[in-house]
């Protein structure tokens, strides 16, 4: 079963960032850690083009879902990730119908998209395909796309961006959303709270997932869970390294 088929039969998946270990290897170490998936994160990290695609690479071979979020959804950024075999995208701060559209144009193959067909790539793991039109079609199923909601605007076209067919999940990015309402860190008060429950509901409605990213403790994300956030993200690679490290040290230091 793929990350979706996973999704659609009910299971809540958690994953991580990942944002400067550019090694193929945390592909592994993360998918032995317990990671449902993993995002490499190209909007605030700044990995380039060769060492994302070797940690693609390594997570295609192990069958594990690694996703990357794009700094913005142009053909160009897309296509190159694609072409490497990510297993779907997450657009940051989406905020209307023609940002999610963008993403589906330039992700998915005809007739859903427009994506650039060459498919002796290592998506298709340079194999000759039978078909191409059931290995495009095969790959439009599989890939996840998703929407980061970070702003009043995102919140207020949530249905409209949700119901661009190709888009499969909502997915907020906590400190951007709070930051935007004027109320940066208070994820618990009533605006930001009903900000993120209309996204959930709006997901539900639809058919559709919904997720949150959270860095701090792990009981962060329980509430959301709770209320239905199936596609998850906690921590990042640069969290968990210092953490740890900052743990350990405290006590042999005393």
């Amino acid at each position: 079963m793929g990350m979706k088929d996973d999704l659609k039969a009910g299971k809540s998946l958690v994953g991580t960032m990942v944002a400067i270990v550019d090694n193929p290897d945390i592909a592994k170490i993360l998918r032995v850690s317990g990671f449902d998936f993993i995002i490499i994160d190209n909007e605030h990290g700044y990995m380039d083009y060769q060492s994302a695609a070797g940690i693609i690479g390594m997570a295609r071979a192990m069958d594990y879902p690694a996703l990357v979020r794009i700094p913005e959804a142009g053909r160009e950024v897309i296509l190159k990730y694609a072409e490497m075999g990510a297993s779907g995208f997450l657009l940051p701060n989406c905020e209307t119908a023609g940002q999610a559209r963008a993403l589906v144009e330039y992700s998915k193959y005809a007739p859903l998209g427009n994506r650039g067909v060459a498919l002796l790539r290592a998506h298709a793991n340079y194999e000759k395909q039978a078909s191409a039109v059931e290995y495009m079609a095969k790959a439009n199923a599989q890939g996840v796309l998703m929407c980061q909601i970070e702003s009043p605007i995102g919140v207020g076209n949530i249905d409209a961006i949700l119901d661009v067919e190709g888009i499969d999940a909502a997915f907020i990015g906590p400190n951007d959303l709070s930051q935007s309402y004027g109320l940066m860190g208070q994820f618990s008060h009533p605006t930001v709270v009903g900000a993120i429950d209309a996204v959930i509901a709006s997901a539900r409605r639809r058919g559709k997932f919904s997720g949150i990213h959270f860095t701090g403790a792990p009981e962060m994300l329980q509430p959301w869970i709770a209320k239905g956030m199936t596609l998850n993200l906690w921590s990042n690679d640069i969290t968990l390294m210092m953490t740890k490290a900052a743990e350990g040290l405290k006590t042999l230091r005393g």
